[in-house]
């Protein structure tokens, strides 16, 4: 196949996505940030997965990234493997083209490959020496996490392993898993505020572990301080799903730190994110992270995504 001339390639031009022909620069002033994810079905989505949320996630599982960053996105490059049909190109196409108006600077494909692969480069700017990093967190640094957690985590339980939820609440959880949301607006507006930052892809336990671990560090979080939505608030009557709560993947919401100090700067750069924010708990100096629960015990959780423990279920 012509892999410049492939099917989703004709599909994204079609929508007026056409890949750029100029060298792409960053404004005066600025650095370029690059990120790449790749994502594959079975592991990273459920085989049922609509191709047009696929493709749509694909790319704002990217946007995540340059949030995390303080990065404005710019641009986009993609490679796909896996497209057998006119049609699914144009529904990979539309979920690409909805993900936001981004430069499109190059469309790969390969042919026959036995299951679908999609891979987005994305890239972003940000001011020179502001952007956002997982290795400035301080002990004493308060916690923070944009939105809801655990609503991809639960949506999953439910579409894939059994897990009996109100028609609605699984339809809502569903839509969280397929169509996360970047906050990038909110990611702008922590440069400059936030310490650390990191989006919540792997799980908020294992995604937190990371930041500590950057910075020589350990944290404590509140259990009865998490954000959840009314829809997990729902299921945790019915089931402990703390685990897939606190280890699910998938949010991809903002975790950040920033020192108590800062908390009015939080609030204030945070205000006009319909999302919202909640302080969720405490860099420490010992290391690892520690979980207590509302009467202070230290709850035993260990948890986090793993892609290849995930894949070799799959099998």
């Amino acid at each position: 196949m012509d892999a410049a001339r492939g099917r989703l390639h004709r599909a994204l031009t079609a929508r007026g996505r056409f890949p750029r022909v100029d060298p792409l620069r960053p404004a005066p002033g600025h650095d370029l940030v690059l990120v790449l994810d790749t994502m594959v079905a079975g592991v990273h989505y459920p085989g049922d997965t609509a191709l047009e949320a696929v493709g749509y996630k694909a790319v704002a599982v990217n946007l995540s990234d340059l949030a995390a960053m303080g990065a404005a996105p710019r641009a986009i490059g993609v490679a796909v493997a896996g497209i057998e049909t006119p049609g699914a190109a144009r529904d990979l196409a539309d979920g690409i083209a909805s993900a936001g108006a981004l430069d499109l600077l190059w469309v790969h494909e390969t042919a026959g490959a036995p299951t679908l692969e999609i891979s987005v480069l994305a890239i972003g700017e940000v001011p020179a020496g502001a952007a956002l990093t997982r290795t400035g967190a301080g002990a004493g640094d308060d916690v923070y996490v944009t939105g809801c957690i655990g609503d991809a985590a639960v949506g999953l339980a439910a579409a894939c392993e059994g897990l009996a939820l109100p028609t609605v609440d699984a339809a809502l959880l569903r839509a969280r898993l397929d169509r996360p949301c970047p906050r990038v607006e909110a990611g702008l507006a922590l440069r400059g505020v936030a310490s650390a930052c990191i989006d919540v892809s792997d799980g908020l336990l294992a995604d937190l572990g990371h930041l500590v671990e950057h910075a020589g560090l350990g944290a404590r979080i509140e259990l009865a301080a998490l954000p959840l939505s009314a829809a997990v608030r729902r299921a945790l009557a019915g089931a402990d799903l703390w685990p897939r709560i606190l280890g699910g993947g998938d949010d991809y919401e903002l975790l950040f730190t920033a020192p108590p100090r800062a908390a009015a700067r939080v609030e204030a750069a945070l205000a006009h994110c319909r999302h919202g924010v909640r302080r969720i708990g405490r860099i420490e100096a010992a290391p690892g992270v520690r979980v207590h629960a509302p009467d202070g015990r230290a709850l035993d959780v260990q948890a986090g995504w793993d892609h290849f423990a995930a894949a070799e279920r799959a099998r």
